[in-house]
């Protein structure tokens, strides 16, 4: 695996973070987003917005112990 495949696979778009999360539309991962409670993107670029891999597996993580 090279690294510039590692780096790619760390950033998710909306598209893929409302696949990860079986979300009918991007527009309600923005929505969480807007909630506070859920990761914050990342801007990398003007118009590139990225949610961080590991910053939701954090998330995911915190969920789960709460439950």
């Amino acid at each position: 695996m090279t690294q510039q495949h590692i780096t790619k696979a760390e950033y998710l778009s909306d598209k893929q973070v409302a696949a990860r999360y079986s979300l009918k539309s991007r527009e309600a991962v923005w929505k969480w987003s807007r909630k506070g409670t859920f990761p914050k993107p990342i801007s990398l670029s003007p118009g590139c917005t990225r949610w961080k891999l590991s910053d939701l597996q954090t998330w995911e993580a915190e969920c789960e112990a709460a439950q």
